[in-house]
């Protein structure tokens, strides 16, 4: 697991108007990326997987680490953006949502107390809502250092990317999003959107356990439907050896895919997805 911050050095000519700072949190890892706007290109990444899953409140401390570390996160953006990634999410179709229900949607998914904010996102690509709660310390941090910003959700940022990718979809599919302690599965048949799950994962063991049952309880063959992995995971890794051995039709993102960009992979996919 790599571990540590990885910095690209910034650009000094670009102008602050022109940039764009999206922030990636979760216990497991934090993102940074600055987009400038007039050329289309990602200037400055930031990275760090944690070595073991943190607290809120460690995940804070390690937020105002980040910033007070590097000058180029210092600097004027003219729009910033939370992209909360965590568990604590469910999905509920539009014709069912209620917005004085956010609680009852999430009850069932998480451990859920009165204080915790409770909000939504509008799935563009799909008639649903995602429920969830983000982390409000961290939003609360960044209102207090910018002003102004925009949050949602990680899951959210998946869906509908991959929906967009997918409008023409006439097979059935798995796409897998993989991190170093979780992974996101998206299951579609033909046009149909069928399944968001996150599972955490210890070992290949556990990945292709999760991976085979939910396949099985959607009734899609390992014989006939493709499978799509992406983020971190290589054709040399072994988790994409344990997925082609025991399905059929296995294969990794084209990078074409990606609106940016990072090292020609598809790592940080919902992050550089986001802007």
């Amino acid at each position: 697991m790599e571990t540590g911050l990885r910095i690209i050095q910034p650009n000094n000519n670009i102008s602050d108007k022109n940039l764009v700072l999206s922030i990636q949190a979760g216990l497991s890892g934090l993102s940074f990326f600055v987009l400038d706007r007039f050329s289309e290109i990602i200037v400055d990444v930031f990275v760090e997987n944690f070595s073991k899953q943190q607290t809120p409140d460690q995940l804070l401390k390690s937020v105002k680490t980040a910033f007070n570390r590097n000058d180029s996160l210092q600097q004027s953006f003219s729009k910033v953006q939370i992209i909360h990634d965590n568990e604590m999410q469910t999905l509920v179709p539009s014709a069912l949502f209620e917005e004085a229900h956010l609680s009852d949607y999430l009850k069932y998914n998480t451990k859920i107390f009165k204080t915790d904010f409770i909000t939504y996102d509008v799935i563009q690509n799909k008639d649903a809502m995602l429920v969830y709660i983000p982390f409000v310390n961290i939003n609360n941090y960044i209102f207090e250092r910018f002003g102004s910003f925009e949050y949602k959700h990680s899951a959210t940022v998946l869906i509908d990317k991959i929906l967009q990718i997918e409008k023409n979809n006439n097979q059935k599919k798995l796409y897998i999003n993989i991190h170093n302690t979780h992974f996101e599965l998206i299951a579609l048949d033909r046009n149909s959107f069928q399944l968001f799950n996150r599972f955490e994962y210890q070992s290949i063991e556990d990945f292709i356990y999760y991976l085979l049952f939910t396949a099985e309880q959607l009734d899609f063959n390992p014989e006939n439907f493709k499978c799509v992995l992406m983020g971190a995971v290589e054709y040399n890794d072994e988790l994409f050896s344990i997925a082609y051995k025991y399905i059929r039709n296995v294969s990794l993102l084209p990078v074409s895919n990606m609106r940016y960009n990072q090292n020609n992979s598809t790592q940080n996919f919902t992050l550089l997805n986001s802007f």
